[in-house]
């Protein structure tokens, strides 16, 4: 048996549940541009989908991961166009991808990019996730959805697998070479196979155990041409301060993220007081406290953790000042924020920052 490697060293992104899954706005923006290259607006596209016509143009709120399955399906029917998920990973561009596609560009090599691939994912969609397996001098990247089982869908898997492909010959530079291609989903009629396999440049079967391509091992070793390998650090930080507030998202109740959520619009106008969120979430003071005692915490709470996470997040900035950052965080006052933020930490925001900087 071939002795079995992994180049994988982060730790996946966690697959939320369905309840929670979503697909941001830019990702789903290449479907929409795909369909509407064919025909298909995406006014008609969002009524289709029982959204409002505008929703679409362009999208930039979060789609329910059953929703974009459906989006792929309504729109490849209403298309006529059977080979849609191939050209939906055909168009995928850095863009596709938001923030951790801005992580890979910075990456040393392609098995760096694959490493930050399997823990930044998420950042982009909850669809599946990918992961490199290693047989020797062939490598695997394999693709699993927890989704397909009861939300089948053709588009979905080939639209992911094209538009891997397409990123990594837009990084590359180049072609990168493929052995074969599998789908584990049935065959779609045998007339359509010859452009599967141009699009690929290698063979492609289905019904097979999982969604995989196999290329040779050495091209994880390939530097990423132009790489700017000094932005790293600061992109990855950034990546993981997102992830982690995306999986604390996952786990809160949703009238919770709904709160915070308005809490970081208005903070800035100084208009994050609790009547203020309830008026923008089309509630009362008294209905919104409620719901948030059911959920275990108060408004004030809410409002504290997410000045202290912008607060860090803000103090990590080298050319904010101390007073824009008191005022994005909706204090008149300096020494105000100056006050909380020692109550939190037990130090002065410039001790905070500067224990940052250092890394202590």
């Amino acid at each position: 048996m071939t002795e079995l490697a992994t180049p994988e060293t982060q730790p996946a992104a966690a697959i939320p549940p369905l309840a929670q899954a979503r697909v941001v706005g830019p990702y789903a923006q290449t479907a929409i541009d795909t369909a509407a290259e064919r025909g298909l607006s995406p006014a008609r596209l969002a009524v289709t989908l029982g959204l409002p016509a505008e929703s679409l143009a362009p999208a930039t709120d979060n789609l329910p991961v059953e929703r974009y399955i459906r989006l792929l399906e309504v729109a490849a029917e209403a298309c006529g166009d059977p080979l849609f998920g191939l050209h939906v990973g055909e168009r995928t561009r850095l863009s596709t991808f938001a923030v951790y596609g801005l992580v890979l560009c910075s990456c040393r090599s392609f098995r760096a990019a694959t490493e930050q691939t399997r823990r930044f994912e998420g950042l982009a969609h909850d669809l599946g996730r990918s992961r490199i397996e290693e047989h020797g001098a062939i490598a695997h990247y394999v693709w699993e959805s927890p989704w397909l089982t009861t939300l089948p869908s053709r588009h979905l898997p080939e639209s992911v697998m094209a538009g891997i492909l397409s990123f990594a010959n837009w990084l590359a530079h180049t072609r990168v070479p493929v052995i074969d291609v599998a789908f584990a989903h049935a065959a779609p009629d045998p007339a359509l196979i010859p452009a599967y396999e141009q699009f690929f440049g290698a063979p492609v079967r289905f019904d097979a155990p999982q969604n995989c391509a196999r290329f040779p091992a050495e091209i994880l070793d390939w530097p990423v041409p132009n790489a700017d390998t000094s932005l790293f650090p600061v992109l990855a930080r950034h990546a993981e301060q997102l992830l982690a507030a995306r999986e604390r998202e996952a786990r809160q109740p949703e009238i919770i993220n709904a709160v915070r959520e308005k809490i970081v619009a208005l903070l800035a106008h100084d208009s994050a007081r609790l009547g203020d969120v309830a008026d923008a979430l089309g509630s009362t003071p008294r209905t919104l406290q409620r719901k948030l005692a059911e959920a275990g915490t108060s408004y004030q709470t809410v409002l504290d953790a997410t000045r202290r996470e912008l607060a860090e997040q803000y103090l990590r900035e080298p050319g904010m000042t101390m007073t824009e950052v008191a005022f994005l965080l909706g204090y008149r006052e300096q020494s105000s924020f100056n006050h909380a933020f020692r109550d939190w930490y037990g130090m002065t925001p410039a001790a905070w920052r500067e224990r940052a900087r250092s890394g202590s």
